[in-house]
């Protein structure tokens, strides 16, 4: 069975549960990430991220910009994404990430970039029975080839000035942690993981950082489509609540707020490794 995906990076995702607003409130846009204060952590960086429409995406898009960031902002969704126009900081691109000459055509538009963040994503669920090979195919295009395509589109400018930083989303649900429902989606995320670690150790030594995001679960558009897609919207919730062991799910600002120390110099001694934000789901 096919379910939303991370973001809006695939024409398939659905629609979010009632009274769920997705539209982007002008609040959000004046007080960025949740309203907290910034430093210019990220002054004078340019950022690509892609699946920026909602989600996990959007919150990085709009946490990076208000650290001083010059962002690129791509998504499959146009319409979705125009919600980000007029933002300072902020330039949208409408482009698929599986498409690869979409993605050579988005790497020409950018002299250099300095930190590229690879969000796109889907989740399918079911187990390996439930997995068609169409459904395995899909999955592996959007979360795992589409990485490829931008990393190999853009590394070449991040080697071209010896400094570069790439962040993967990948997912507690993975080489972390078994899941149940989660066959290919957990396969393709634990390939993002195998594949962050081998950029990591191919090209440290040409200034290029490469790490990846693991969440667990995260209240986004993308889950309450999972969830109203269930045949008892209720207690599908009921059953993703069940699992938070801190009572709560995860925000895509707190997310967004791993991102920006990713993002930024902070980390600057940091590559090749999981970060984990999963409240303890793991454990």
């Amino acid at each position: 069975m096919r379910t939303s995906c991370s973001g809006t990076n695939s024409s398939r995702s659905r629609g979010q549960r009632d009274g769920l607003s997705c539209s982007l409130s002008q609040l959000e846009i004046n007080r960025g990430c949740s309203g907290r204060s910034t430093m210019g952590r990220l002054d004078g960086k340019v950022i690509v991220l892609s699946a920026a429409a909602q989600g996990i995406g959007r919150a990085a898009a709009l946490a990076f910009v208000k650290e001083g960031a010059q962002v690129t902002a791509t998504d499959i969704n146009g319409e979705k994404l125009k919600e980000l126009d007029g933002i300072p900081g902020i330039k949208t691109k409408v482009v698929d990430v599986t498409k690869r000459d979409q993605v050579e055509a988005l790497a020409k538009e950018h002299d250099h970039v300095d930190v590229l963040f690879n969000v796109a994503g889907f989740v399918h669920h079911g187990s390996i029975l439930d997995c068609e090979e169409s459904d395995w195919d899909f999955t592996m295009n959007v979360n795992v080839r589409s990485m490829y395509l931008m990393c190999k589109a853009f590394l070449p400018k991040m080697l071209a000035k010896k400094s570069g930083n790439i962040i993967n989303m990948a997912s507690v649900a993975s080489s972390i942690k078994g899941v149940v429902n989660r066959c290919v989606y957990s396969t393709s995320k634990a390939a993002v993981i195998g594949f962050t670690k081998s950029i990591a150790a191919d090209f440290i030594e040409q200034g290029i950082r490469c790490n990846c995001v693991c969440p667990g679960t995260v209240d986004t558009p993308s889950l309450r489509g999972r969830i109203q897609a269930q045949p008892d919207p209720e207690q599908a919730y009921k059953d993703f609540m069940a699992r938070q062991k801190t009572g709560r799910m995860c925000t895509a600002e707190e997310v967004a707020y791993l991102c920006v120390y990713l993002a930024s110099d902070e980390s600057a001694y940091v590559t090749g490794t999981e970060h984990i934000i999963d409240g303890g789901w793991r454990l």
